[in-house]
């Protein structure tokens, strides 16, 4: 019949569009789900040995650095050596030629003097060696702080306009990490500065309010004075110890304890202290002298003007991946924008160690980890800080 068409036939043609439709239909599926072009898997490969790299150059630029992070920038290089150099000195070959080692000093002396980029030949590469595949370099300078610190090459058989763009693009993100190198080592320093600081403006007052409760006890109970004697060598150990800038919690709170025994010789029932810890962040690491200035400034601010007694409360809950230690009073509170401005270090002022405490949980743990301060005149104050349980470079030092 005229415009039939055979069963069987169109059962065939109708198959065959069905399986090119679901073969089109599986491979956008098999894109979307998960199939990557070998442009992505390469860019993949590249990203992770970076960050491979990035693990030993976090150390700053050292032999030690260089030798590790070497073997990962060889792979993105692609060339047969790689070399890392400070000025006078070669601190690492990775690859094959490394009978060329002591030529990356002096080939990398125009690029120190200009911090340019310098593709070398065979008339200075030159190698006796025929089966040496070392016949050319490109030496990149590596910068920091807008200086040039030292040289990486990528040593060949053949130069390029690719591989010296290569060398000159991974020289650049290498100066990148040892920038962060150094605001890392510049962020310790800091740390280290806001402590001494913070030593140093250990009250004189209490030392002498101490000393001299210590003193009214030597006739009338010798055994309490020499109790508190012993706390108060203790305390001022723990404060002017040279040792470390992270403590775990529960050594920061014996110290507090010795503190607070200290002042409750000497204000008596006037101070009233409790303490609620959870067992399990008694371990967290947190920075050394962060709860004793903010009991301290609880004790002076909050209740050593008020009429009566007052009471102090420390607690430190867990909550899950961090920890949060909280000091309250009930004393005579102050003005919201004046703790602003403290912490904001836009006021000088005698609260003891609340701007600095602030300043070096900000730069140990982030902005989102600074003190929280909640007060109004007549209304007590409460001080409070979160930490992670575990933070990267965050341990507890004796």
């Amino acid at each position: 019949m005229t415009g039939s068409i055979h069963w069987p036939t169109a059962v065939l043609v109708a198959g065959t569009m069905l399986l090119l439709w679901l073969g089109v239909a599986l491979l956008r599926r098999s894109r979307r789900r998960g199939f990557i072009s070998e442009t992505d898997r390469a860019t993949y490969a590249t990203l992770h040995t970076a960050s491979l790299a990035s693990r030993h150059l976090a150390d700053g630029l050292t032999p030690e650095s260089a030798e590790r992070a070497g073997r990962h920038l060889l792979s993105i290089l692609g060339a047969h050596a790689v070399s890392l150099a400070t000025p006078g000195s070669v601190l690492s070959w990775t690859g094959t030629g490394e009978h060329h080692r002591d030529l990356a000093v002096p080939l990398g002396e125009q690029t120190l003097e200009t911090g340019r980029t310098v593709a070398h030949g065979p008339d200075t590469v030159g190698c006796s060696d025929p089966d040496c595949p070392v016949r050319m370099a490109v030496t990149a300078p590596l910068v920091s702080d807008d200086l040039v610190v030292g040289t990486l090459t990528a040593w060949t058989a053949y130069s390029s306009p690719g591989l010296t763009r290569a060398t000159q693009e991974v020289a650049a993100w290498v100066s990148s990490q040892l920038a962060l190198a150094e605001l890392a080592r510049t962020r310790g320093q800091v740390v280290e500065a806001e402590l001494r600081a913070l030593r140093a403006q250990i009250s004189p007052h209490f030392i002498y309010n101490s000393l001299a409760a210590i003193a009214s006890f030597v006739r009338t109970d010798p055994d309490r004075a020499r109790e508190l004697l012993l706390d108060f060598a203790d305390f001022t150990r723990y404060a002017l110890r040279t040792g470390g800038t992270f403590t775990t919690l529960a050594e920061e709170l014996r110290n507090v304890e010795r503190y607070l025994v200290l002042e409750q010789a000497r204000f008596g029932d006037r101070l009233q202290v409790s303490l609620l810890v959870a067992p399990e962040v008694l371990t967290v690491t947190v920075p050394y002298l962060a709860v004793q200035p903010l009991v301290e400034n609880a004790v002076r601010h909050g209740l050593a003007t008020k009429e009566g007694p007052g009471h102090v409360s420390i607690t430190a809950t867990d909550l899950g991946t961090e920890a949060e230690i909280a000091i309250e009073d009930d004393g005579v509170g102050t003005d919201p924008e004046h703790v602003r401005t403290i912490l904001d270090g836009a006021r000088a002022t005698d609260s003891v160690g609340l701007g600095n405490v602030d300043a070096r949980l900000r730069q140990v743990y982030g902005d989102e980890f600074g003190l929280v301060v909640e007060t109004a005149p007549g209304a007590g104050t409460r001080v409070s800080f979160r930490v992670p349980k575990f933070a990267p470079g965050v341990h507890a030092q004796s």
